[in-house]
């Protein structure tokens, strides 16, 4: 009598994100796309992040279709109250090293992971870059470790770099002056780099700054994983890759990545849309607002998931922007402003904002930026509102307001010009300048420049476009590894 034997299972991969939005959003993306190349994934998420998603998405019920999919939970370490936003955010990476790492280290000895309890052993953990003792214990208990660092490959690429700036005194960046001086000590990035793109991490006053030394050894320690996953494509990054390869050859650009996951899942017939991700409520008023404009008469305003901007901030951008005359839709985070004012709000803006404005607490920005009533983004040029902004052929203008968006910034404006730069500047005389040249005066020329590479990036994530094909690499080098 024959005796069937049962297919072996496939690889278990453990993902394991930094515990904020916009590293959360993307490696959920990627954890989805391996389901989809028949992986079994296990997503590791601090449990604020779980609450929030409980609360404002439907994350569980979308990833219910893969039996082969867990949400795992662990503690960041930080009271649920905490702010987890502008300054206040960098006190994450102590509370993680203290807290969650010997948690994580419980957890994966435990039974729960690799010993005879009920789930399977982790055929390979993919850990945000920045997670420096997730790989520790990778190696230490010799499970093949990949990186996924979700910043761009150029910010990527200037982070790799810093000891050659420390060594060519390029950096710490001493005052203000002199911060237009360019950076030679950045291979690829020599004709155009000035010391104020560099990371906001470097405007420091010393080289034992404690935020500066975090992120050069995370990033130098990228050379220890087996492989790196870039959320970018060749088309737009193809330069500054081929410097990561130096370092990293065994490197996988599969991005961008939210366009890459519609496109599979599209071509997957057992499968619907995409989800939010979101940590906010998002207001689906405004895209209703949206579709009573006219095209491209829009300027989409949002800072992001950690901005803090101060009052005097907020009323430069928004004379900027009612003096400029164009139509605008501002996400505001209710936790975004720095003081608490009670006074009155001039009546000019408030007039003009009721005549060409619409102001939400949190939107939801895919679908936003791919309306055909917009036709600009005023953003901090984190890597994923830049990437979306890309695929939807959106022009931006770029106010950065930290680490690798000051190094995004500069490559939206000066390398693939498909926007305007303002960084260090917050003047309303400036906005209203900037919003008119990209809305109306060189409106054309940047339209044109974003509607090529977004057709760039759309090729890129069709079948048999570079970052499809990486794609799938990637996922038959995991299977490899329980041959």
């Amino acid at each position: 009598m024959d005796h069937q034997v049962a297919p072996p299972l496939p690889p278990h991969v453990l993902v394991f994100p930094l515990p904020i939005q916009g590293h959360v959003n993307s490696m959920l993306k990627l954890a989805e796309l391996l389901c989809l190349g028949k992986l079994h994934v296990t997503m590791l998420v601090s449990e604020y992040s779980h609450s929030r998603f409980l609360r404002h998405t439907h994350v569980h019920s979308h990833f219910a279709r893969y039996p082969g999919f867990s949400f795992r939970t662990i503690p960041d370490g930080l009271p649920d109250d905490h702010p987890r936003a502008g300054e206040r955010f960098m006190e994450i990476f102590p509370s993680l090293k203290s807290v969650t790492g010997p948690l994580f280290r419980e957890m994966m000895i435990g039974t729960n992971f690799l010993g005879t309890g009920t789930r399977r052993p982790v055929t390979c953990i993919i850990a945000d870059g920045i997670l420096g003792f997730a790989g520790d214990l990778a190696i230490e208990r010799e499970i093949p470790l990949i990186y996924f660092r979700t910043i761009s490959a150029c910010s990527f690429w200037a982070y790799f770099c810093l000891p050659q700036l420390i060594e060519a005194d390029e950096i710490p960046l001493k005052g203000i002056n002199g911060m237009d001086l360019p950076v030679k000590s950045v291979p690829g990035m020599e004709g155009f780099l000035r010391r104020r793109d560099l990371p906001s991490f470097c405007r420091v006053d010393e080289v034992n700054d404690l935020q500066l030394e975090l992120f050069n050894a995370e990033t130098r320690q990228s050379r220890r994983a087996q492989a790196l996953i870039k959320n970018t494509f060749d088309d737009l990054e193809g330069p500054i890759l081929s410097q990561i390869r130096t370092h990293c050859p065994n490197l996988f650009p599969i991005g961008p990545l939210h366009a890459h996951l519609k496109a599979r899942l599209a071509a997957d017939t057992n499968s619907s849309s995409t989800y939010s991700s979101s940590f906010w409520e998002e207001d689906r008023s405004c895209v209703t607002w949206l579709d009573s404009q006219p095209s491209k008469s829009v300027i989409y305003v949002s800072f992001g998931s950690l901005t803090i901007v101060t009052k005097h901030q907020l009323m430069e951008f928004w004379y900027g922007l009612v003096n400029s005359g164009q139509r605008f839709l501002w996400v505001m985070r209710p936790d975004s402003i720095a003081e608490k004012d009670e006074g009155q709000i001039p009546v000019e803006l408030v007039e003009g904002t009721r005549e060409r404005g619409y102001m939400v607490e949190w939107a939801p920005q895919e679908e936003v930026l791919a309306h055909a009533a917009v036709g600009g983004f005023l953003t901090h040029s984190g890597w994923n509102s830049t990437s979306e902004s890309i695929v939807s052929g959106v022009p931006m203008i770029c106010w950065p307001y930290f680490a690798d968006q000051t190094i995004n910034s500069r490559f939206v404006g000066e390398v693939w010009k498909l926007g305007l730069d303002m960084k260090d500047t917050c003047d309303r005389v400036v906005i209203e300048k900037m919003i008119r040249d990209l809305m109306d005066v060189k409106k054309d020329e940047f339209q044109e420049r974003a509607n090529h590479m977004a057709k760039l990036a759309k090729q890129a994530v069709s079948e048999n476009g570079s970052s499809y094909c990486n794609l799938d690499n990637l996922i038959k080098y995991i299977k490899s590894m329980i041959e």
